[in-house]
């Protein structure tokens, strides 16, 4: 009896020591899913994170580079150049006369015309160098029209500004030795034009002073112009005459003088001439 009590109680042992292996088993199987899942977890959110890191790659290398400061108002910047509108050609580096580049800028645009903020854009696009920098420096939104630009672009560059000429300068302009007739007009005429406001009378003897002695300065003292318009076009008659004149002198070939005269052409000699009218 007391044996099959034994057994009974090695066989109770056997299942409760099953029961908590199995148990145990159960936990580890548990503890393994529960690691699986947080392994799966950290897969999936480590996943995201690269694709969002690829996603942020992707569009920094189609992302445009970040827009400088704009001086211009968002008036200005959100005007249209006509996509037919023709370019302006002048350039300021910021070493030239403000003034005449202006000039050289309302004259371009007269041909093509456009709106005050197309007149800012275009107007920005001429300048390079220094003077580029000198826009970009300036505040944001700053600029809001064309007269207010140009007239920061004429104080910046004030120094640059070419001294106006004076009627008196003229008399520093003569033609010198070898200088054409031509020339010494051109060099006269672009001071001319300088000139804030003309006195004709001193235009006149401004040019006599400094024109060479020659039959052009003899043709004005002869006979007095009253304006520099009729000194050019005096001027422009006397070159093609001198023009002309060079032409045949130099095409003319005195083929005569070359070949000699010819017998029946010998010239009367001189008391030849005398004896025949004698007899």
């Amino acid at each position: 009896m007391a044996q099959v009590f034994e057994i009974m109680r090695a066989l109770q042992d056997d299942v409760a020591a099953s029961r908590m292996e199995q148990e145990r088993m159960q936990a580890d199987l548990a503890a393994s899913q529960g690691r699986n899942e947080e392994l799966n977890r950290v897969n999936e959110e480590l996943s995201k994170t690269l694709q969002a890191q690829k996603e942020r790659v992707a569009e920094e290398r189609v992302a445009p580079p970040l827009s400088p400061p704009m001086p211009f108002s968002s008036e200005i910047m959100g005007a249209v150049v006509p996509p037919g509108l023709v370019g302006v050609k002048a350039s300021f580096t910021g070493v030239e006369d403000p003034e005449t580049h202006l000039r050289a800028f309302h004259t371009q645009m007269m041909l093509s015309g456009g709106s005050d903020a197309v007149y800012c854009k275009l107007f920005m696009s001429t300048l390079s160098g220094i003077a580029l920098d000198w826009f970009v420096s300036l505040p944001d939104g700053h600029i809001t029209s064309f007269q207010q630009f140009s007239k920061l672009f004429m104080e910046q560059y004030i120094v640059n500004r070419a001294p106006p000429v004076v009627s008196y300068d003229l008399f520093d302009v003569r033609q010198n030795q070898g200088e054409s007739l031509r020339d010494y007009l051109s060099r006269f005429g672009a001071r001319v034009v300088r000139l804030p406001s003309k006195d004709e009378d001193m235009l006149v003897h401004a040019f006599k002073k400094g024109v060479l002695t020659g039959p052009f300065s003899e043709s004005l003292i002869r006979n007095r112009p009253s304006t520099f318009a009729e000194i050019r076009r005096r001027a422009v008659a006397h070159i093609v005459a001198e023009t002309v004149v060079s032409e045949k002198r130099g095409s003319a070939i005195p083929t005569k003088l070359r070949a000699g005269p010819s017998r029946s052409q010998q010239p009367m000699r001189v008391h030849e001439g005398k004896e025949g009218k004698k007899a």
